[in-house]
């Protein structure tokens, strides 16, 4: 049963949380090869520093990720994945009671590893696919699950961007994954479209455009474009000059209806939420003749 479209919390722990206004999830690549930040952060004690900052900043949630899923990017093994990952959770927890963490990975037992350290939402690119017990696992553990759409691997996803309506594809994608996730027990689920997972830079801003038609899936919305390469391509640029591109593009996805964006930079996430919130509460408030 598709729950109503007012969605506004998610359950994480103890914690209830509430998406209006929309959530800033801060980015924590403890990889050496992810596309923007890889190398910067992986050791912990660096790791730790800018866990701060971004809470500082304002982030709601940290996305701590051990595996790069840029495209293109090399398998690691489930044990390399592990060493990075887990006892950085455990870390983060006991210097920052009460920040939520999501875990980015796509195996199962990493992120069961990874909830028992306390982290307290799963965050999957590959929407259960790379693993078959993962929407059993998410259930099991009652936990917040972001479903992102995408195809094939990080190795061959930009092999796999043939669509023949990539957002009624999309849409197609989140209903048949849904259900499985409900018959698993998966209370709190939260939709990703994926930009950049098995899409050119035209069908990523086809999603862009189209994007508050996800919200008839009656399910809260994670916009996830941070200085991706849909941006700085298109600025004859690098991944370092997209934060003004990014900034714009967020603007978008909060009118379209996002609920959480995902983000490198948070000090101007924030405002840029604040604004739009301002925007669209005095609007609301507007009586015409």
């Amino acid at each position: 049963m598709i729950p109503p479209l007012n969605v506004t919390t998610i359950k994480t722990g103890d914690t209830l949380l509430n998406l209006s206004p929309p959530l800033i999830m801060g980015v924590m690549n403890i990889t050496p090869d992810s596309f923007f930040d890889g190398g910067k952060y992986n050791q912990h004690e660096k790791a730790l520093a800018h866990a701060e900052k971004l809470i500082g900043a304002g982030a709601d949630i940290l996305d701590i990720g051990a595996y790069s899923s840029r495209p293109g990017a090399s398998v690691i093994s489930e044990e390399e994945e592990h060493s990075r990952l887990i006892s950085l959770i455990v870390r983060l927890v006991k210097q920052f009671p009460g920040i939520i963490i999501s875990v980015d990975t796509f195996r199962a037992s990493i992120a069961e590893k990874a909830i028992n350290a306390g982290a307290g939402m799963i965050n999957d690119i590959s929407g259960g696919s790379l693993d078959p017990l993962m929407f059993e696992t998410a259930g099991r553990l009652q936990v917040p699950y972001i479903l992102m759409h995408m195809r094939g691997t990080p190795e061959t996803m930009q092999e796999l961007t043939d669509y023949k309506d990539i957002v009624a594809d999309i849409c197609a994608y989140f209903i048949e994954k849904t259900s499985k996730l409900r018959e698993c027990g998966v209370k709190d689920i939260l939709l990703d479209p994926g930009f950049g997972f098995a899409k050119t830079i035209t069908q990523n801003y086809e999603i862009l455009y189209r994007f508050d038609e996800f919200k008839a899936q009656g399910l809260p919305l994670v916009g996830a474009i941070s200085r991706k390469s849909m941006i700085y391509r298109m600025l004859a640029s690098g991944p370092e000059d997209a934060l003004n591109g990014t900034t714009v593009l967020n603007t978008v996805l909060l009118l379209k209806g996002a609920q959480i964006l995902r983000v490198h930079d948070v000090v101007e996430a924030k405002e840029t939420v604040r604004l739009i919130n301002k925007l669209l509460k005095d609007q609301s408030s507007i009586v015409y003749p």
